[in-house]
């Protein structure tokens, strides 16, 4: 096991602060055993693990979809519970690994518009929220279009856009890679370099994850089990069999080690 190093979240302002979250379903499944994890303003995290290791479940308790578990979640100083969701699900947006499952509206730009008008923003600020968000992922240019008319990869920027639009503390996507071509991946992976808020990137796709996220965090049967630089929990063959984690067929892993030692964050 690679242990939590406090040193990174010293004396820096906290997106996220998980404080021994526990929760089991009605049916009586753990899920999540007293999970612990702090991630620093502007950082990139990688979230890695099996499926079934409890990695769904802890994102639902950032923005309050699940809030009965023991512990607690804070976003930018902001406790989650009832009373204060409406101001929690504006402070962590999630990107779906469907676009589809995001985009309803007629027109790109209306469904970028949804989420601000339905917080209450109006006129101006919408129209600049609007437009800054489709800016940030290249999309300005397809306000008018329909989504469905748009390929995969569009509409999954578009995706990330409604979720600029509502000025988010923290960018969670889910599977952010999954279905797109190299083109795609490269482009999207450029955007998300590009901003400037918190990033929690939940993935199967490893060098995805190494290419986006200097810090990885897995999490395996309900509990963290390593949290460190990614090329060093990649390179840890030991970690990744036991875990369930694999590279592509024939990707030496001390070669991710080597990787590891020159990259840095932006």
């Amino acid at each position: 096991m690679i242990p939590v190093n406090d040193d990174a979240v010293r004396g820096v302002p906290l997106s996220l602060e998980v404080a021994g979250l526990a929760y089991a379903y009605p049916d009586g499944h753990q899920a999540l055993f007293g999970v612990d994890l702090r991630v620093p303003r502007g950082e990139r995290v990688a979230l890695l693990g099996p499926n079934g290791a409890g990695k769904t479940t802890l994102v639902l308790h950032l923005n309050g979809i699940l809030t009965a578990g023991a512990g607690s979640v804070t976003v930018a100083g902001v406790p989650v519970r009832k009373g204060r969701l409406a101001e929690i699900r504006r402070r962590v947006g999630i990107v779906f690994q469907d676009p589809d499952d995001q985009l309803f509206m007629p027109t790109v730009r209306e469904d970028v518009a949804f989420g601000p008008a339905a917080a209450g923003v109006r006129g101006a600020e919408l129209a600049a929220r609007v437009e800054g968000a489709l800016e940030r992922v290249g999309m300005a240019a397809y306000a008018d279009r329909p989504p469905h008319h748009l390929s995969f990869g569009q509409r999954r920027r578009v995706a990330v856009a409604t979720v600029l639009a509502m000025d988010p503390e923290i960018l969670v996507l889910d599977e952010p890679s999954s279905n797109l071509d190299p083109a795609s991946r490269r482009e999207l992976a450029d955007i998300l370099r590009s901003l400037d808020v918190t990033v929690l990137m939940v993935t199967h796709d490893l060098l995805y994850a190494l290419e986006l996220c200097p810090r990885a965090v897995v999490l395996s049967d309900g509990v963290i089990v390593a949290d460190g630089p990614t090329g060093e929990l990649l390179a840890d063959e030991a970690l990744m069999a036991a875990h369930r984690l694999e590279l592509p067929f024939g990707l030496d892993p001390r070669a991710l080690g080597r990787a590891a030692g020159t990259r840095t964050a932006p």
